[in-house]
């Protein structure tokens, strides 16, 4: 089975830096099934391809016992469409061999791995149980133009009917992390099967694969019953993940951030899953080995926290009671190793008073929450932080109101979220910081979050503070 990629911006090789592959050889990787091979065909300037062919042995696979499901007999486990079809076999070989890469992260080219960028996509054969329709619904969506080829059928065998095969492209412009991602999670959907056992394990892989742009896609229930093989139960528990929840209505402001309008604006652009992942780099670059997550809302970011082994002490504070139930329900506290789970704290607690149980960490993460403060508030969250707090490093992330006129759902003069009391240009962020900085007796410096408009600015702006 074949994948190939395209990149066009010139200089178009800086493709291999962004997938940690040299242009210049053959990679080889060994997998559980077979072999995967990357290698480029051509690689200029002006135009980039790499390639990925994973070669399945099937005869391995049936002494594994791990081959394709059926009861067709005991020959249908040797010949069989697997080896020459992208499928789940493609999938782990995609996360095997960049995994790197669908994290967002490139230490060679870090902005060109959070920016759009022209590729295309080429899936030579492509099993689809729903046809070509299926394949636009599936990844049209996401904005993708799509070219879907019916491969033919012997025709000497007309009783067979239509070839469930096609010769796929995908064009678009778009981040390289986002692109794998969505050929990580549909190509099973499309073809409907999974070569191994699917258990809880593949929920949390659909949400960290899926969780920024499958909550706002019209088919996420059939994406999430197909990816999960029709487990009903399965589906059900990811699909409730998915579904934002109600923002919270008590009268503080719920300092987590709020799902509804902001998600579905977001979501195309893939920013919560970069502002995660900014911010728990962020983290690891300060040195911390404790770290508070002022409005943690449901638990998105203290879920990344907790896979850092450099870590040994996290806490979730919040205002919203129902927010910190709903992130013990989505950590899975009590079915975490005691050694992961003794980590982690969840605080009921304001950010308006000071508060002996956020003093003495390294690092406070402060992730949209500064926007739904009034000014008197304001104030007293500033003084809170970084006077009484007084962490090593303060990590803040806020929309960049400049921004908002590359989001075509949102009206001039709005707010992404109406519980906003304000959003900042950058100039403002950078005053505001600046300002507190200077006050407090700490540096700071910004760093943009999302594709950077070369006018208008990235779509979120992070200030990261530290003790002088």
């Amino acid at each position: 089975m074949l994948l190939t990629i395209t990149a066009t911006a010139n200089p178009a090789t800086d493709l291999g830096y962004l997938l940690h592959k040299n242009p210049a050889r053959a990679h080889r990787f060994e997998q559980n099934f077979g072999q995967a091979t990357v290698f480029y065909p051509e690689a200029t300037p002006e135009r980039c391809t790499v390639c990925l062919l994973v070669e399945v042995d099937p005869v391995e696979l049936v002494r594994r016992r791990s081959g394709p499901s059926g009861d067709g007999g005991a020959l249908t486990q040797y010949v069989n469409d697997r080896p020459y079809v992208a499928s789940s076999f493609l999938s782990v070989a995609l996360a095997n061999v960049f995994g790197t890469a669908m994290t967002g992260r490139s230490k060679d080219r870090p902005e060109l791995a959070v920016t759009a960028i022209p590729l295309e996509a080429r899936v030579p054969v492509l099993p689809s149980r729903g046809g070509e329709a299926l394949i636009r619904e599936l990844f049209e969506p996401l904005g993708y133009v799509v070219s879907a080829e019916r491969l033919p059928l012997d025709n000497e065998f007309p009783n067979w009917g239509q070839s469930r095969y096609f010769a796929v492209t995908l064009r678009g412009s778009l981040r390289l992390q986002d692109l794998l991602s969505h050929l990580y999670v549909l190509i099973p959907v499309l073809d409907d099967e999974k070569h191994y056992w699917v258990g809880d394990d593949e929920v949390e892989k659909l949400l960290r694969r899926g969780g920024d742009w499958l909550p706002n896609h019209p088919a996420k229930e059939q994406i999430a019953r197909r990816y999960l093989k029709h487990r009903k139960s399965l589906a059900r528990a990811a699909l409730e993940r998915l579904t934002p929840a109600e923002a919270d209505t008590d009268d503080a402001p719920a300092f987590g951030k709020p799902a509804g309008r902001e998600d579905a604006l977001e979501a195309p652009l893939s920013l919560n899953q970069q502002r995660i992942t900014s911010v728990v780099d962020a983290v690891l670059e300060s040195g911390a080995k404790s770290v508070v997550d002022l409005g943690c809302g449901e638990g998105k970011l203290l879920r990344e926290l907790l896979r850092q082994r450099q870590l040994d002490r996290i806490v979730g504070v919040d205002v919203s009671v129902r927010a910190l139930e709903f992130a013990e329900e989505r950590l899975e506290l009590d079915r975490l190793a005691p050694a992961i789970r003794d980590k982690l704290k969840l605080l009921h607690g304001s950010l308006m008073y000071r508060d002996r149980r956020l003093q003495g960490f390294d690092c406070a993460t402060i992730i949209e929450v500064v926007e739904h403060m009034d000014a008197p508030r304001l104030l007293a969250f500033e003084r809170v932080v970084f006077e009484a707090a007084r962490p090593a490093t303060v990590i803040v992330t806020t929309p960049n109101a400049e921004y908002n006129a590359n989001l075509p759902n949102l009206p001039a003069g709005q707010f992404r979220h109406p519980d906003h009391r304000f959003e900042w240009t950058r100039a403002e962020f950078e005053r505001w910081a600046g300002d507190l900085a200077a006050r407090f007796g700490y540096e700071v410096r910004f760093a943009p979050i999302g594709c950077v408009d070369s006018v208008l600015g990235p779509p979120t702006q992070m200030a990261v503070f530290r003790i002088q």
